[in-house]
């Protein structure tokens, strides 16, 4: 069992910026793939962006250039920082984990965290 525990969402005006944190129970090494995802009002769950275990990023063309993701592997946290945030940003935030096959291959998920963008 993987636990996923994220933080850092909040209430910002436009403009502003947010960082998430995701902190895993296991570590990064077992690890194939982390990502972010997000969940609007009405909206189906869609990708935010993903970091694998070789540190290829890969990001929605919504929020490239505007959020970036990273990982501190000591720590077993994995980041989203959130720039020049819009409106059409609110939502849920979650973040995901694939485990290596050697690993039993699960998909886990956090509990989410709201973001709300202010116009």
């Amino acid at each position: 069992q993987v636990r996923l525990t994220e933080s850092g969402g909040g209430l910002v005006q436009a403009g502003g910026s947010l960082r998430l944190s995701c902190e895993v129970s296991r570590s990064f090494f077992s690890i194939a793939i982390m990502g972010w995802y997000r969940q609007a009002p009405g909206k189906q769950r869609e990708l935010v962006g993903t970091i694998d275990s070789g540190g290829y990023l890969k990001y929605a063309d919504s929020v490239k250039g505007r959020f970036t993701i990273s990982r501190d592997n000591a720590k077993n946290t994995a980041y989203l920082q959130m720039n020049s945030l819009k409106p059409e940003d609110t939502a849920v935030y979650y973040c995901n984990v694939v485990r290596k096959a050697q690993y039993g291959r699960g998909e886990y998920w956090g509990q989410g965290t709201q973001v709300t963008v202010s116009s």
